[in-house]
């Protein structure tokens, strides 16, 4: 007997296969597990499930483990990243998302394992290839990061 797949219905979620297809990460260094609310070059909620066998807890902190805060940075550049390949249907073979800069970003809150990030990104602006955005990473209604953020699609051959 074989089983399909279930068919997403949600045209605006965007489950972990779909991730995997749209950006480059892997493990350790995959940071979204899935996403929401997506609206074509206007704005997407990226989810990360952050658990205690996170590969960083070990050394940050053992005693008081915490996320990085460079890793929440990285997280929401990943969710934009998501977004902009969605949105440009970008040729994944060819080419890649590189994030290029961050600005006014502010850590609020620590995230610790058994945390739900949501990450509300909406896009600024954007011209061709590259996107301007403004994100937070939530910890249920507690904001513990924001920044803006831009990223630009780059050849890879």
């Amino acid at each position: 007997m074989s089983r399909k797949a279930p068919v997403n219905s949600d045209p605006t979620a965007i489950d972990i296969s779909e991730v995997l297809q749209r950006i480059p990460h892997r493990y350790p260094f995959l940071l979204v597990d899935r996403a929401e609310d997506y609206k074509a070059s206007e704005s997407i909620v990226g989810i990360k499930c952050v658990t205690f066998n996170e590969p960083f807890f070990a050394g940050h902190f053992p005693d008081y483990p915490v996320m990085p805060g460079v890793l929440i940075v990285e997280a929401l550049a990943q969710t934009g990243a998501v977004l902009m390949s969605k949105s440009l249907n970008v040729d994944v073979e060819g080419k890649t998302i590189l994030f290029i800069s961050v600005d006014n970003c502010r850590f609020r809150h620590p995230v610790r394992p058994g945390d739900v990030l949501r990450m509300p990104v909406e896009v600024l602006r954007h011209r061709g290839d590259v996107f301007k955005f403004r994100g937070q990473a939530m910890v249920g209604d507690k904001v513990a990061a924001e920044a803006e953020f831009a990223a630009m699609v780059v050849e890879t051959q």
